[in-house]
């Protein structure tokens, strides 16, 4: 099974340099990839003169389901980019976009240079509840994980990744405390160094998604190459 073709729309950085960068923008359910745009996280990137080019894209929610999602950014976004001379390879994963990133970056984590999760869905209550009774991602033990259990795969990565020094792709994580899923948040906050997470008040909103994301470009993350 397939999905509709990505719905993708591009901007292009004010200045160009030598060490590209591709930011591929995902949004959450019921966001269009203008959407990036008109709440201002492209200007907001461009008016630091960043030389970080972007593609907002939106897949269709059938690729999360049926577990094809990463095959067909790598097809329609990420093979494309390569061939076109870039490297450095971002995401920025708003709400279900950030479950979207994870499974991209699981299936091709040498091709990720780095991911920002803004308010991401980590899994339903029951699947975070299960880690949170554990101790964390740290104690947590995922088990036999089937082919079609994409939150327990994406755990189970996220568990693996904090063993991995220096980690790649570089992972940051921006949350609001009034989060309807910051339960998830919270507990991915404890397995990431702190200097890479940021949370902020209010809850799953633009409002507080735009204010995480401008702190986080304060810290430019794409100003050195990872690993």
């Amino acid at each position: 099974m397939t999905g509709a073709p990505l719905r993708m729309v591009r901007h292009k950085a004010p200045r160009h340099a030598p060490d590209r960068i591709l930011l591929i923008m995902l949004p959450g359910v019921g966001i269009e990839p203008e959407d990036f745009a008109a709440r201002g996280f492209v200007q907001a990137v461009h008016a630091r003169g960043l030389p970080v080019d972007i593609i907002a894209a939106r897949p269709d929610l059938g690729l999360y389901l049926d577990e094809t999602i990463a095959a067909d950014i790598d097809r329609g976004i990420v093979a494309p980019a390569r061939a076109e001379g870039y490297r450095r390879i971002w995401f920025l994963g708003v709400s279900l976009g950030g479950m979207g990133a994870l499974l991209y970056a699981r299936a091709h984590r040498a091709s990720v240079e780095g991911i920002i999760l803004l308010a991401p869905f980590l899994g339903t209550p029951g699947m975070i509840a299960e880690v949170v009774r554990a101790g964390g991602l740290a104690s947590w033990q995922p088990g036999e994980i089937a082919a079609n259990d994409g939150e327990r795969a994406v755990l189970g990565w996220l568990k693996a990744y904090g063993c991995a020094l220096p980690a790649r792709p570089k992972l940051y994580l921006g949350y609001a405390r009034g989060d309807r899923f910051v339960e998830g948040h919270a507990m991915l906050a404890g397995h990431l160094p702190a200097g890479q997470v940021l949370v902020t008040e209010g809850g799953h909103d633009w409002e507080s998604w735009g204010r995480l994301w401008q702190q986080l470009l304060d810290r430019n993350p794409f100003a050195t190459p990872a690993g």
